[in-house]
């Protein structure tokens, strides 16, 4: 991935910029990378963290422009606490994802979920806004979290896909709100649409998405099976099955890695294919 600098707006289309946010992690790779859509009246997808310094990068690369909207693809708190000072500074209304007020207790600090949201518009599937010389549109696509959607700009045939596909790493589905039934749903929906590129929040662009979309898709397919045959061994609680499938894993992911376990075995138990004794899982008979 090309280097980006912090703060600095990046013109990657005539109608789309990105500012890369200060919150560098094991999780969020350089940061979260907030997209300013339009010109002159433009909508922010993604305002970040809570940061004074990502803010006034924001502000700076909007001078002069009217921010009508802010949109936030879902509530992670990597995402969605930004839209608050921006909305302060701006008057801009708050648009996208519906609220959700869930008490995260999973791996990643920076993920849990921002209770404070509240939007002044909830964006249904395939309802748009508009402003001059764009259109975005939501497209629904829980899994990742139960209310993520992504945005259409069918002026330029992108899709931002925030953290539902991101461009360096899978989307960790953390339950119990993250549902891997859900999400292989989703990336089935991506496929039957025709974007021409992705713009994550995470990682760079995505090109030949369709492709990109049939790799996550059979990634987490061959997790499926690998899941089936460690159970095919014996029975075997997920930290047993994620320190067989995840040879090397850096220390700190070792947690994600078990909550995206746990979410493929919810799912395999759904189907009947899976059934759990206590704290071990066993395939079905």
């Amino acid at each position: 991935m090309p280097e980006q600098t912090t703060g600095v707006a990046e013109t990657l289309h005539p109608l789309i910029r990105r500012v890369l946010a200060p919150n560098p992690s094991p999780f969020t790779f350089t940061g979260t990378q907030t997209y300013i859509v339009g010109r002159g009246e433009v909508a922010v997808i993604d305002p970040g963290p809570e940061d004074a310094e990502h803010l006034a990068a924001i502000l700076a690369a909007t001078a002069g422009e009217r921010i009508m909207a802010i949109l936030c693809t879902h509530t992670h708190r990597d995402h969605s606490p930004g839209s608050r000072p921006l909305q302060a500074a701006t008057g801009a209304p708050i648009i996208g994802c519906p609220p959700l007020a869930l008490i995260d207790d999973g791996p990643r600090a920076d993920a849990a979920f921002d209770i404070a949201y509240r939007p002044d518009r909830i964006l249904s599937d395939g309802e748009t806004l508009a402003g001059k010389g764009w259109t975005l549109e939501a497209v629904a696509t829980p899994g990742h979290t139960s209310n993520h959607i992504c945005f259409a700009l069918p002026e330029a045939g992108a899709l931002f896909t925030g953290d539902h596909v991101m461009g360096w790493s899978t989307s960790v589905v953390s339950p119990p709100d993250g549902d891997m039934g859900d999400y292989m749903a989703s990336l089935a929906k991506l496929m039957e649409r025709d974007d021409r590129i992705y713009y994550p929040a995470h990682g760079e662009s995505v090109e030949q998405p369709q492709r990109f979309v049939r790799h996550l898709a059979g990634h987490r397919k061959g997790r499926e099976n690998q899941i089936l045959k460690l159970l095919g061994d014996g029975p075997q609680t997920i930290p047993d099955m994620v320190a067989r499938m995840y040879v090397g894993l850096d220390t700190r992911l070792i947690g994600a890695a078990g909550r995206s376990v746990q979410a493929h075995l919810i799912d395999l138990e759904s189907r009947d294919a899976v059934w759990r004794d206590g704290d071990h899982w066993l395939v079905a008979a």
